[in-house]
């Protein structure tokens, strides 16, 4: 029988789910102290940072000594005494506000009813999850979410997936809060972009006693330890410091990209530029650009300072605010980053780092990290039952019902039903928010329509299957005609970059050829 990953999720803390069933008794420790813990800090004070190299107390009383050169991120293991050690810790010194992002029209349809962070990821998962994790296995546990477009999707998978276990006293506690776009009589406008978004929720996060301001994006996947990127931030002194990684010439036109001093300073910096101002901010022949992750840590004081007095007017913080920080002098350092990332920021993107999940040995991004668990919202649904199935390389979701068909190289999202004969390769099938019961189905049939899920017989390949869609039997999504680009949203689906992908709800009837 033929080799198959499935994704589990567990309980872990509290209402969270893992990505692991067996987190080792650290892991659990330290989310433990994530949630809870904070509240040792109620009514202390900030103090100022330990000088760099410093020796200070960290964990179980075992003096550390923190490098002064702790300047990129890498997925090597560290000793206990390798690791960082950030005084004020994070979750009473930094506050995590993961931005949104706009109206997500490059990932259209999948955009069409969610935000872009809602989007679901990996089988059990949405794109908001890689962040938020990111931030809770750091100790940053008081995040903000700023979103304005089709945002009930988002909300409900951050209410059910981190309210109940963030709980408690803003000053106190951890929390992961939605900040929706508003217009107020001083401020009729919705969110004009990222800096501008910050912006108008400044009144409230400077009521945060923190130190530094950590600004995300909510459509990456990437594992990141953010403690190592603040650390950085705090030893150099810096006022912003910006997560970067090479980049080959293929791609750097749709990044912010910079040019370093020998000591990690930016000295110029150039949002997305083409041209004679792409070719001016090369350094070397293999990866010859350094590009911007769209990640900062930002002093809060330096935070104030650039939206309210500097740039006033700034709407973006990758085209004015780093340029315009870093030509005012203000000290701006780049964090080098050397793991695995992608801006999921186009269908082909997306489809590609959902797949990766399913490379071997070794997948582009792992969900089996136990030192650095993904969370996301437990559902409590049964395991995957697979009959006479044959199912090779690929990940399938929880609570599946796969009935005598063939699946390869694909990712199986959760409450996926699979009919006898289909075959689906290359495939991202998202799944189902909900179950049919029998009557439910044999009404459907009765009108005509289909039940959720892939028919029987019907052979899918190289596509992006959305939730809810009702796939008829004897269908076939192959783009045989290798069609690159095509718009057919009226009979449920569309074509980019040769990937066929079906629009959430749809319903495709018995025998369509696509």
């Amino acid at each position: 029988m033929a080799s198959m990953a499935a994704i589990s999720v567990i309980k872990a803390p509290s209402s969270l789910s893992s990505s692991f069933s067996n987190v080792n008794n650290k892991a659990m420790t330290s989310h433990n102290n994530l949630s809870f813990a904070a509240s040792r800090f109620s009514g202390d004070k900030l103090i100022p940072v330990v000088p760099t190299g410093s020796r200070r107390t960290c964990g179980a009383g075992k003096p550390v000594i923190v490098s002064p050169k702790a300047v990129s991120d890498s997925a090597t293991k560290y000793t206990q005494e390798d690791q960082t050690c950030l005084f004020p810790d994070a979750s009473k010194s930094v506050l995590g506000i993961i931005l949104g992002g706009g109206a997500g029209t490059r990932l259209y349809p999948l955009t069409k009813k969610r935000a872009k962070p809602a989007v679901p990821l990996g089988g059990n998962y949405r794109l908001i999850d890689i962040p938020v994790s990111n931030c809770l296995n750091s100790d940053v546990s008081k995040i903000y979410v700023l979103t304005q477009f089709n945002s009930t999707s988002l909300n409900n998978h951050l209410s059910r997936a981190y309210a109940g276990n963030m709980s408690g006293n803003h000053k106190t506690k951890g929390f992961v809060e939605v900040l929706a776009a508003q217009q107020s009589p001083e401020n009729p406008n919705w969110f004009q972009g990222t800096a501008d978004a910050v912006r108008q929720y400044l009144w409230l996060l400077e009521e945060q006693e923190v130190m530094e301001f950590l600004i995300l994006a909510g459509d990456h996947l990437y594992r990141m330890d953010y403690k190592k990127f603040i650390q950085s931030h705090r030893e150099a002194g810096a006022d912003i410091t910006v997560a970067a990684l090479p980049m080959d010439q293929n791609r750097a036109s749709a990044f912010g990209l910079m040019k370093i001093d020998q000591h990690g300073r930016i000295v110029e910096f150039a949002e997305k530029p083409k041209g004679e101002q792409l070719k001016a901010m090369q350094r070397a022949k293999e990866m010859p650009y350094i590009a911007s992750m769209g990640i900062y840590v930002v002093s809060k004081d330096a935070m104030l300072s650039l939206l309210k007095d500097k740039f006033p007017s700034a709407n973006d913080f990758g085209s004015e605010v780093i340029p315009g920080a870093t030509s005012i002098g203000m000290k701006v350092q780049a964090y080098l980053y050397d793991g695995y990332w992608e801006d999921i920021g186009t269908i082909e993107a997306f489809y590609n780092a959902n797949l990766g999940i399913t490379k071997k040995p070794v997948p582009d991004f792992s969900f089996y990290d136990r030192s650095s668990p993904i969370y996301t919202q437990p559902r409590s649904l049964p395991p995957s039952k697979m009959i006479d199935a044959d199912v090779i390389d690929s990940v399938i979701g929880e609570g599946c019902v796969i009935k005598n068909c063939k699946i390869l190289h694909s990712v199986v999202g959760l409450r996926s039903c699979i009919s006898e004969g289909a075959i689906l390769e290359d495939t991202l099938l998202m799944g189902a928010d909900y179950y049919e019961t029998d009557a439910d189905k044999m009404l459907l049939i009765a009108k005509g329509s289909v039940p959720i899920g892939i028919g029987k017989n019907s052979h899918i390949k190289r596509a992006i299957i959305d939730k809810n869609a009702r796939i008829g039997d004897d269908v076939k999504i192959i783009n045989h005609d290798n069609v690159q680009e095509a718009a057919r949203e009226a009979d449920g689906y569309f074509i980019n970059s040769g990937i066929v992908t079906v629009i959430k709800d749809a319903f495709i009837p018995s025998g369509t050829i696509i």
